[in-house]
């Protein structure tokens, strides 16, 4: 198939946006066999079955590198706590938050998991979204991991997106465990880890490294545990204080570490000589209402690759939009629309270690969205509007 009079975004091109106007994008199987200026086309795909897209924009198929998308219930009681004046961490320490999550998800099922993870997962496809990370961490007994686990991978078998997964059973300390996060480590957490390795369950691992989780040395074990059976890691970091979560995740050479409200120059000085991701999720500091930003300025500064996603959960971001998370991170932190597709294209795929996507290039996976708009600050810019014309996932329309 040959996307032909198109413009395109994200490709390898240095100029902004990666823009070549008037361009083609060859495709041969699941694979990107050419892309370049229209005019340029080589003679031996000049034969490809050309579908017209009259000027529309070509961009790589947004990846969403940060979700909770499996779940059980909501927290909507939750929500209107927060309106009256209650914190994060006082809903969290009166039996709320993560672990009321973790009652509804335990009594779920994996089979009702799926079905009502279903629906957010369509509302990201339709946004162009083709890879979606899913995150384990609401069940917290090694039952309901691993069903969380199987029900993401499920979602790939029943949809057209490709599912990584994460797992994170050192989310939160269980209520059965109160008062003993280290024993619910050795007895829970480690051996679930070894579980969701040994079913082929978990591409990477993560944690949540905060106040009211786990700090760096428990964090570190569970690290050096994903390394021992060759997981890559990622990390909740600096969310709601600075406790060295960002340069744990750097010294284990993290995919990513994610949140950031509280990282400082240090914590991306070693990110960047890392090479981890920096993942901004302005869904969870709106609806939290925080009001630290992220040092987006010296990520920049230190040449910090900047992802952005939805972080879709039940509590702190019941969101499944990533154009609107788009739009927030340029509104709420002054992330460039350049930036902004960047991130949930490019590094996107890079804090999921994903080297076949997220740019428009040769070998590339050909997983791409076509856009009704004259240039890609539009899908930052627009609040609420959905521009899609069509998505190709794996070469098919």
């Amino acid at each position: 198939m040959l996307l032909a009079n198109a413009t395109l975004a994200g490709t390898e091109d240095a100029r902004p946006h990666g823009l070549i106007p008037r361009g083609a994008v060859a495709i041969e199987g699941e694979r990107i066999a050419w892309a370049g200026a229209e005019a340029e086309l080589p003679a031996r795909l000049a034969g490809l079955e050309r579908l017209d897209l009259e000027g529309r924009l070509v961009t790589p198929g947004l990846i969403d590198c940060h979700t909770h998308i499996v779940h059980g219930g909501n927290r909507a009681r939750e929500f209107e706590m927060r309106l009256e004046g209650a914190s994060y961490e006082e809903i969290a320490r009166a039996g709320g938050g993560i672990v009321s999550t973790v009652t509804a998800t335990r009594a779920a099922g994996e089979d009702r998991l799926l079905a009502e993870a279903l629906p957010r997962v369509d509302a990201l496809i339709a946004e162009g979204v083709t890879k979606i990370e899913v995150k384990s961490g609401y069940g917290l007994d090694m039952e309901t991991e691993l069903a969380m686990l199987r029900a993401a991978r499920r979602i790939a078998q029943v949809r057209p997106v490709r599912v990584r997964t994460s797992f994170l059973g050192a989310h939160a300390v269980p209520p059965e465990y109160r008062g003993r996060p280290d024993a619910y480590l050795d007895e829970v957490c480690l051996p679930t880890l070894d579980a969701a390795h040994a079913e082929g369950l978990a591409d990477a691992v993560d944690g949540f490294c905060e106040g009211i989780a786990f700090d760096t040395v428990q964090m570190a074990r569970v690290f050096a545990r994903a390394r021992a059976v060759g997981l890559p890691v990622k990390l909740h970091a600096e969310q709601l204080s600075n406790i060295g979560g960002a340069r744990l995740a750097a010294s284990f050479g993290a995919l990513s570490a994610d949140h950031l409200e509280y990282a400082d120059e240090g914590d991306a000085a070693a990110m960047a000589a890392a090479g981890t991701v920096a993942v901004i999720l302005p869904g969870a500091f709106y609806t939290l209402r925080e009001t630290r930003l992220p040092p987006v300025t010296a990520f920049r500064a230190h040449g910090v690759p900047m992802a952005v996603a939805t972080d879709c959960n039940p509590g702190s971001s019941p969101m499944t939009s990533l154009l609107l998370a788009m739009n927030m991170a340029a509104t709420l932190f002054r992330m460039t629309p350049e930036e902004c597709l960047a991130g949930v294209t490019r590094h996107a795929a890079r804090a999921l270690g994903l080297a076949d996507s997220g740019v428009i290039g040769v070998g590339m996976r050909a997983d791409l969205a076509v856009w009704d708009v004259e240039s890609p600050a539009e899908l930052t810019y627009r609040i609420g509007f959905n521009p899609l014309w069509t998505r190709i996932f794996g070469g098919r329309l």
